[in-house]
Protein backbone atom coordinates (compact mmCIF):
# COMPACT_ATOMS: atom_id res chain seq x y z
CA UNK A 1 0.00 0.00 0.00
CA UNK A 2 1.57 3.33 -0.97
CA UNK A 3 0.75 6.91 -0.02
CA UNK A 4 -1.74 7.22 -2.89
CA UNK A 5 -4.07 4.90 -0.99
CA UNK A 6 -4.32 7.31 1.92
CA UNK A 7 -6.53 10.35 2.26
CA UNK A 8 -4.49 13.47 3.08
CA UNK A 9 -5.16 15.03 6.49
CA UNK A 10 -3.74 18.57 6.53
CA UNK A 11 -2.80 20.27 9.80
CA UNK A 12 -3.02 23.95 10.61
CA UNK A 13 0.16 25.98 10.79
CA UNK A 14 2.47 25.01 13.67
CA UNK A 15 0.18 22.19 14.79
CA UNK A 16 2.71 19.60 13.64
CA UNK A 17 5.22 20.48 16.36
CA UNK A 18 3.86 18.03 18.94
CA UNK A 19 3.85 15.22 16.36
CA UNK A 20 7.39 16.03 15.29
CA UNK A 21 8.41 15.88 18.94
CA UNK A 22 7.16 12.30 19.08
CA UNK A 23 3.51 12.41 20.08
CA UNK A 24 1.04 10.32 18.08
CA UNK A 25 -2.32 12.06 18.48
CA UNK A 26 -4.01 14.66 16.31
CA UNK A 27 -6.86 16.61 17.87
CA UNK A 28 -9.76 17.89 15.81
CA UNK A 29 -8.92 21.56 16.44
CA UNK A 30 -5.45 21.02 14.95
CA UNK A 31 -6.76 20.11 11.50
CA UNK A 32 -7.11 22.55 8.60
CA UNK A 33 -10.75 21.72 7.92
CA UNK A 34 -10.81 23.98 4.87
CA UNK A 35 -8.15 21.87 3.18
CA UNK A 36 -9.34 18.53 4.58
CA UNK A 37 -12.85 18.56 6.06
CA UNK A 38 -12.91 16.12 8.95
CA UNK A 39 -16.60 15.41 8.45
CA UNK A 40 -15.86 13.81 5.07
CA UNK A 41 -13.73 11.11 6.68
CA UNK A 42 -15.09 7.75 7.81
CA UNK A 43 -14.21 6.19 11.18
CA UNK A 44 -10.99 4.22 10.86
CA UNK A 45 -10.08 5.64 7.46
CA UNK A 46 -6.32 5.47 6.61
CA UNK A 47 -4.82 8.94 6.31
CA UNK A 48 -1.57 10.59 5.29
CA UNK A 49 -0.93 13.26 7.92
CA UNK A 50 0.63 16.42 6.49
CA UNK A 51 1.85 19.72 7.90
CA UNK A 52 0.28 22.99 6.73
CA UNK A 53 2.54 23.09 3.66
CA UNK A 54 1.56 19.60 2.56
CA UNK A 55 4.76 17.89 3.73
CA UNK A 56 4.10 14.33 4.86
CA UNK A 57 4.59 13.56 8.55
CA UNK A 58 3.41 9.97 8.45
CA UNK A 59 0.48 7.60 8.04
CA UNK A 60 -2.21 6.49 10.43
CA UNK A 61 -5.95 6.50 10.71
CA UNK A 62 -8.72 8.97 11.45
CA UNK A 63 -12.03 9.13 13.26
CA UNK A 64 -14.16 12.26 12.81
CA UNK A 65 -16.37 11.18 15.74
CA UNK A 66 -13.56 11.44 18.28
CA UNK A 67 -11.81 14.43 19.86
CA UNK A 68 -8.60 12.60 18.96
CA UNK A 69 -9.46 12.70 15.28
CA UNK A 70 -6.34 10.92 14.02
CA UNK A 71 -3.51 8.74 15.30
CA UNK A 72 -0.07 8.60 13.76
CA UNK A 73 1.14 5.02 13.37
CA UNK A 74 4.17 5.23 11.05
CA UNK A 75 6.62 8.00 10.16
CA UNK A 76 8.40 5.79 7.62
CA UNK A 77 7.25 6.19 4.01
CA UNK A 78 8.61 2.74 3.21
CA UNK A 79 6.47 1.15 5.93
CA UNK A 80 3.03 2.81 6.04
CA UNK A 81 0.20 1.77 8.33
CA UNK A 82 -1.03 -1.54 6.92
CA UNK A 83 -1.27 -5.24 7.66
CA UNK A 84 2.45 -5.82 7.16
CA UNK A 85 3.32 -3.11 9.65
CA UNK A 86 1.07 -4.76 12.25
CA UNK A 87 3.06 -7.98 11.91
CA UNK A 88 6.36 -6.13 12.20
CA UNK A 89 5.31 -4.11 15.26
CA UNK A 90 3.96 -7.18 17.05
CA UNK A 91 7.18 -9.11 16.42
CA UNK A 92 9.22 -6.18 17.75
CA UNK A 93 6.98 -6.07 20.83
CA UNK A 94 7.32 -9.81 21.28
CA UNK A 95 11.11 -9.64 21.14
CA UNK A 96 11.12 -7.25 24.12
CA UNK A 97 8.85 -9.46 26.23
CA UNK A 98 10.89 -12.55 25.45
CA UNK A 99 13.99 -10.74 26.71
CA UNK A 100 12.23 -9.66 29.90
CA UNK A 101 10.26 -12.74 30.92
CA UNK A 102 10.99 -16.45 31.12
CA UNK A 103 7.33 -17.48 30.82
CA UNK A 104 4.91 -16.40 28.06
CA UNK A 105 2.58 -14.48 30.35
CA UNK A 106 2.68 -10.70 29.92
CA UNK A 107 1.20 -7.72 28.13
CA UNK A 108 2.29 -8.45 24.57
CA UNK A 109 1.18 -5.15 23.04
CA UNK A 110 0.66 -1.86 24.85
CA UNK A 111 -0.86 0.64 22.44
CA UNK A 112 1.15 3.69 21.47
CA UNK A 113 4.20 2.54 23.41
CA UNK A 114 4.55 -0.38 21.00
CA UNK A 115 3.59 1.64 17.93
CA UNK A 116 0.11 0.10 17.94
CA UNK A 117 -2.30 2.87 19.04
CA UNK A 118 -5.67 1.49 19.99
CA UNK A 119 -4.52 -2.09 20.55
CA UNK A 120 -3.77 -3.94 23.77
CA UNK A 121 -2.98 -7.66 23.88
CA UNK A 122 -2.37 -9.76 26.99
CA UNK A 123 -0.76 -13.17 26.59
CA UNK A 124 -1.40 -16.22 28.71
CA UNK A 125 0.69 -18.85 26.96
CA UNK A 126 -1.19 -19.84 23.82
CA UNK A 127 -4.30 -17.85 24.82
CA UNK A 128 -4.53 -14.16 23.96
CA UNK A 129 -6.94 -11.47 25.16
CA UNK A 130 -7.05 -8.54 22.75
CA UNK A 131 -8.71 -5.19 23.29
CA UNK A 132 -9.34 -2.64 20.55
CA UNK A 133 -10.23 0.90 21.63
CA UNK A 134 -10.15 2.89 18.37
CA UNK A 135 -12.04 2.82 15.08
CA UNK A 136 -8.79 2.52 13.16
CA UNK A 137 -7.92 -0.76 14.84
CA UNK A 138 -11.52 -1.94 14.75
CA UNK A 139 -11.51 -2.02 10.94
CA UNK A 140 -8.18 -3.87 11.05
CA UNK A 141 -9.37 -6.76 13.22
CA UNK A 142 -8.87 -9.43 10.56
CA UNK A 143 -5.36 -8.12 9.93
CA UNK A 144 -4.68 -8.04 13.69
CA UNK A 145 -5.70 -11.68 14.04
CA UNK A 146 -3.46 -12.65 11.13
CA UNK A 147 -0.58 -10.68 12.64
CA UNK A 148 -1.07 -12.38 16.01
CA UNK A 149 -1.04 -15.75 14.27
CA UNK A 150 2.23 -14.94 12.53
CA UNK A 151 3.82 -13.60 15.73
CA UNK A 152 2.82 -16.14 18.40
CA UNK A 153 0.55 -18.81 16.82
CA UNK A 154 -2.15 -18.69 19.52
CA UNK A 155 -4.69 -21.47 20.01
CA UNK A 156 -7.36 -19.05 21.20
CA UNK A 157 -8.01 -15.31 21.02
CA UNK A 158 -10.69 -13.38 22.88
CA UNK A 159 -11.88 -9.94 21.81
CA UNK A 160 -12.46 -8.16 25.12
CA UNK A 161 -13.90 -5.04 23.52
CA UNK A 162 -16.08 -3.97 26.42
CA UNK A 163 -14.06 -0.99 27.66
CA UNK A 164 -16.18 2.18 28.06
CA UNK A 165 -13.40 4.17 26.33
CA UNK A 166 -14.67 2.68 23.04
CA UNK A 167 -17.77 4.82 23.35
CA UNK A 168 -15.60 7.92 22.83
CA UNK A 169 -14.82 6.49 19.38
CA UNK A 170 -18.46 5.69 18.60
CA UNK A 171 -17.82 1.95 18.93
CA UNK A 172 -20.09 -0.73 20.36
CA UNK A 173 -19.15 -2.69 23.46
CA UNK A 174 -18.90 -6.46 23.13
CA UNK A 175 -16.92 -9.53 24.08
CA UNK A 176 -16.57 -12.55 21.81
CA UNK A 177 -14.12 -15.28 20.88
CA UNK A 178 -12.09 -14.46 17.77
CA UNK A 179 -10.23 -17.74 17.46
CA UNK A 180 -10.48 -21.21 18.97
CA UNK A 181 -12.12 -22.14 22.25
CA UNK A 182 -11.44 -19.52 24.92
CA UNK A 183 -11.22 -21.03 28.43
CA UNK A 184 -13.07 -19.49 31.34
CA UNK A 185 -9.80 -19.22 33.26
CA UNK A 186 -6.10 -19.35 32.47
CA UNK A 187 -3.20 -20.23 34.75
CA UNK A 188 -0.13 -18.09 35.36
CA UNK A 189 2.71 -17.86 37.86
CA UNK A 190 3.94 -14.67 39.52
CA UNK A 191 6.83 -14.58 42.01
CA UNK A 192 6.34 -18.26 42.69
CA UNK A 193 2.60 -18.01 43.29
CA UNK A 194 0.18 -19.84 41.00
CA UNK A 195 -3.04 -18.10 39.94
CA UNK A 196 -6.15 -18.81 37.93
CA UNK A 197 -7.29 -15.63 36.15
CA UNK A 198 -10.88 -15.34 34.83
CA UNK A 199 -10.96 -14.21 31.21
CA UNK A 200 -14.67 -14.21 30.41
CA UNK A 201 -16.03 -12.92 33.71
CA UNK A 202 -13.04 -11.06 35.13
CA UNK A 203 -12.06 -7.41 35.09
CA UNK A 204 -10.34 -5.83 32.09
CA UNK A 205 -8.31 -8.53 30.32
CA UNK A 206 -8.38 -10.94 33.27
CA UNK A 207 -5.17 -10.10 35.13
CA UNK A 208 -3.23 -6.97 36.06
CA UNK A 209 0.28 -7.57 34.78
CA UNK A 210 1.15 -3.91 35.36
CA UNK A 211 1.54 -4.41 39.14
CA UNK A 212 3.90 -7.37 38.80
CA UNK A 213 7.06 -5.57 39.97
CA UNK A 214 5.31 -3.72 42.80
CA UNK A 215 3.89 -6.95 44.20
CA UNK A 216 7.48 -8.12 44.64
CA UNK A 217 7.58 -5.77 47.66
CA UNK A 218 5.45 -8.29 49.53
CA UNK A 219 8.40 -10.65 49.93
CA UNK A 220 10.08 -8.06 52.17
CA UNK A 221 7.13 -6.77 54.20
CA UNK A 222 4.69 -9.64 54.77
CA UNK A 223 6.32 -12.11 57.16
CA UNK A 224 4.44 -12.37 60.42
CA UNK A 225 2.15 -9.48 59.53
CA UNK A 226 -1.61 -8.99 59.58
CA UNK A 227 -2.46 -7.77 56.08
CA UNK A 228 -5.50 -5.97 54.67
CA UNK A 229 -5.87 -6.11 50.88
CA UNK A 230 -8.47 -3.61 49.62
CA UNK A 231 -9.96 -3.98 46.12
CA UNK A 232 -8.39 -7.42 46.15
CA UNK A 233 -9.95 -8.79 42.92
CA UNK A 234 -8.67 -12.40 42.60
CA UNK A 235 -6.03 -12.03 45.31
CA UNK A 236 -2.86 -11.11 43.44
CA UNK A 237 -1.63 -9.03 46.40
CA UNK A 238 -3.24 -10.88 49.27
CA UNK A 239 -2.37 -14.43 48.25
CA UNK A 240 1.25 -13.46 47.65
CA UNK A 241 1.37 -11.77 51.06
CA UNK A 242 0.23 -15.02 52.67
CA UNK A 243 2.68 -17.05 50.60
CA UNK A 244 5.42 -14.75 51.88
CA UNK A 245 4.60 -15.53 55.50
CA UNK A 246 1.80 -13.18 56.52
CA UNK A 247 0.10 -14.29 59.71
CA UNK A 248 -3.33 -13.46 58.27
CA UNK A 249 -4.73 -11.71 55.19
CA UNK A 250 -8.13 -10.09 54.82
CA UNK A 251 -9.18 -9.48 51.20
CA UNK A 252 -11.94 -6.97 50.50
CA UNK A 253 -13.82 -6.69 47.21
CA UNK A 254 -17.29 -5.67 46.09
CA UNK A 255 -17.54 -8.69 43.79
CA UNK A 256 -18.52 -12.04 45.21
CA UNK A 257 -17.21 -13.77 42.09
CA UNK A 258 -13.82 -12.11 42.55
CA UNK A 259 -13.66 -13.26 46.17
CA UNK A 260 -14.53 -16.82 45.12
CA UNK A 261 -11.62 -16.71 42.66
CA UNK A 262 -9.40 -15.27 45.41
CA UNK A 263 -10.31 -18.12 47.75
CA UNK A 264 -9.58 -20.67 45.03
CA UNK A 265 -6.21 -19.03 44.37
CA UNK A 266 -5.40 -19.04 48.09
CA UNK A 267 -6.22 -22.76 48.26
CA UNK A 268 -4.15 -23.41 45.14
CA UNK A 269 -1.13 -21.97 46.94
CA UNK A 270 -1.79 -23.76 50.23
CA UNK A 271 -2.60 -20.61 52.21
CA UNK A 272 -6.39 -20.84 52.32
CA UNK A 273 -6.35 -21.12 56.12
CA UNK A 274 -4.69 -17.69 56.45
CA UNK A 275 -6.67 -15.78 53.82
CA UNK A 276 -10.27 -14.64 54.29
CA UNK A 277 -12.60 -12.55 52.15
CA UNK A 278 -15.00 -9.73 52.98
CA UNK A 279 -17.59 -8.70 50.39
CA UNK A 280 -18.46 -5.03 50.35
CA UNK A 281 -17.58 -1.48 49.39
CA UNK A 282 -14.04 -0.76 50.57
CA UNK A 283 -14.98 2.54 52.21
CA UNK A 284 -17.87 0.95 54.12
CA UNK A 285 -15.71 -2.00 55.16
CA UNK A 286 -12.98 0.34 56.41
CA UNK A 287 -15.57 2.26 58.43
CA UNK A 288 -16.75 -0.96 60.07
CA UNK A 289 -13.20 -2.17 60.72
CA UNK A 290 -12.42 1.10 62.46
CA UNK A 291 -15.53 0.79 64.63
CA UNK A 292 -14.46 -2.75 65.48
CA UNK A 293 -11.01 -1.42 66.40
CA UNK A 294 -9.36 -3.85 63.98
CA UNK A 295 -5.65 -3.26 63.34
CA UNK A 296 -3.41 -4.36 60.48
CA UNK A 297 0.35 -4.22 60.05
CA UNK A 298 0.21 -3.87 56.26
CA UNK A 299 -2.61 -2.29 54.24
CA UNK A 300 -2.80 -2.35 50.44
CA UNK A 301 -5.01 0.12 48.58
CA UNK A 302 -5.17 -0.71 44.88
CA UNK A 303 -8.48 0.75 43.67
CA UNK A 304 -9.82 1.18 40.15
CA UNK A 305 -9.20 4.61 38.63
CA UNK A 306 -10.96 7.31 40.63
CA UNK A 307 -10.07 9.83 37.89
CA UNK A 308 -11.18 8.73 34.45
CA UNK A 309 -11.29 12.19 32.85
CA UNK A 310 -9.49 15.43 33.48
CA UNK A 311 -12.65 17.02 34.84
CA UNK A 312 -12.70 14.39 37.60
CA UNK A 313 -9.29 15.36 39.03
CA UNK A 314 -10.53 17.33 42.05
CA UNK A 315 -13.16 14.80 43.14
CA UNK A 316 -10.93 11.81 42.38
CA UNK A 317 -7.93 13.23 44.21
CA UNK A 318 -10.12 13.72 47.28
CA UNK A 319 -11.19 10.07 47.01
CA UNK A 320 -7.56 8.91 47.10
CA UNK A 321 -6.99 11.08 50.16
CA UNK A 322 -10.07 9.69 51.92
CA UNK A 323 -9.28 6.06 51.08
CA UNK A 324 -5.73 6.17 52.36
CA UNK A 325 -6.67 8.19 55.43
CA UNK A 326 -9.24 5.57 56.36
CA UNK A 327 -6.64 2.88 55.68
CA UNK A 328 -4.24 4.50 58.15
CA UNK A 329 -6.99 4.55 60.78
CA UNK A 330 -7.04 0.75 60.86
CA UNK A 331 -3.25 0.35 60.88
CA UNK A 332 -1.08 -0.72 63.78
CA UNK A 333 0.95 2.01 65.43
CA UNK A 334 3.92 1.18 63.20
CA UNK A 335 2.31 0.10 59.95
CA UNK A 336 3.14 -0.15 56.27
CA UNK A 337 0.89 1.16 53.52
CA UNK A 338 1.08 0.24 49.84
CA UNK A 339 -0.94 2.93 48.09
CA UNK A 340 -1.63 2.68 44.36
CA UNK A 341 -3.30 4.71 41.65
CA UNK A 342 -3.96 3.74 38.04
CA UNK A 343 -5.39 7.18 37.21
CA UNK A 344 -3.30 8.69 34.45
CA UNK A 345 -4.50 12.19 35.38
CA UNK A 346 -3.17 11.90 38.95
CA UNK A 347 0.51 12.80 39.13
CA UNK A 348 2.81 10.84 41.41
CA UNK A 349 3.61 13.96 43.42
CA UNK A 350 -0.09 14.57 43.97
CA UNK A 351 -0.65 11.04 45.25
CA UNK A 352 2.22 11.44 47.70
CA UNK A 353 0.85 14.81 48.81
CA UNK A 354 -2.49 13.16 49.59
CA UNK A 355 -0.73 10.43 51.56
CA UNK A 356 1.17 13.02 53.57
CA UNK A 357 -1.96 15.06 54.20
CA UNK A 358 -3.85 11.95 55.29
CA UNK A 359 -1.03 10.96 57.64
CA UNK A 360 -0.91 14.36 59.31
CA UNK A 361 -4.71 14.35 59.70
CA UNK A 362 -4.54 11.13 61.75
CA UNK A 363 -1.39 12.14 63.64
CA UNK A 364 1.03 9.84 61.86
CA UNK A 365 4.46 10.51 60.47
CA UNK A 366 5.20 9.14 57.03
CA UNK A 367 8.31 7.67 55.44
CA UNK A 368 8.37 6.75 51.75
CA UNK A 369 10.32 3.51 51.38
CA UNK A 370 9.84 2.78 47.68
CA UNK A 371 8.15 4.14 44.60
CA UNK A 372 6.89 1.97 41.78
CA UNK A 373 5.28 2.23 38.37
CA UNK A 374 4.02 -0.13 35.74
CA UNK A 375 5.95 -3.28 34.85
CA UNK A 376 8.21 -3.20 31.75
CA UNK A 377 5.66 -4.99 29.59
CA UNK A 378 3.80 -1.65 29.87
CA UNK A 379 6.66 0.52 28.50
CA UNK A 380 6.34 4.29 28.70
CA UNK A 381 6.54 6.38 25.53
CA UNK A 382 8.79 9.33 26.47
CA UNK A 383 6.83 11.79 24.31
CA UNK A 384 3.44 10.58 25.52
CA UNK A 385 2.84 11.03 29.24
CA UNK A 386 -0.54 9.39 28.67
CA UNK A 387 1.23 6.03 28.52
CA UNK A 388 2.52 6.40 32.10
CA UNK A 389 -0.40 5.90 34.44
CA UNK A 390 0.44 3.55 37.33
CA UNK A 391 1.80 4.82 40.63
CA UNK A 392 2.58 2.73 43.70
CA UNK A 393 4.06 3.96 46.96
CA UNK A 394 5.35 1.80 49.81
CA UNK A 395 5.42 3.86 52.95
CA UNK A 396 5.68 3.56 56.70
CA UNK A 397 3.04 5.36 58.75
CA UNK A 398 4.01 5.63 62.42
CA UNK A 399 1.54 6.86 64.98
CA UNK A 400 2.85 9.84 66.91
Amino acid sequence: MDSLDYTPLRLRKNEERRLLAGHAWVFSNEVDIAATPIKDLTPGQPVLIEDHRGKAIGTGYANPQSLICARLVSRDKAHPFNASLLVHRLKVALSLRERLFTEPCYRLAYGESDGLPGLVVDRYGDVLVAQVTTAGMEVMQDAILEALHKAVHPKAVLWRNDSPVRELEGLDLYMRPALGEVPETVTLTEHGARFHAPLLSGQKTGWFFDQRDNRAWLARVSRGMKVLDLFSYVGAWGVQAALNGAESVTCVDASGDALESMAANAAENGVGDRVSGVKGDAFEVLKQLREDQARFDVVITDPPAFIKRRKDVKEGTAAYRRLNQMAMQVMAKDGLLIACSCSQHLEAASLEAQLWGAARHVDRSLQILARGGQAPDHPVHPAMPETAYLKAVLCRAVQA
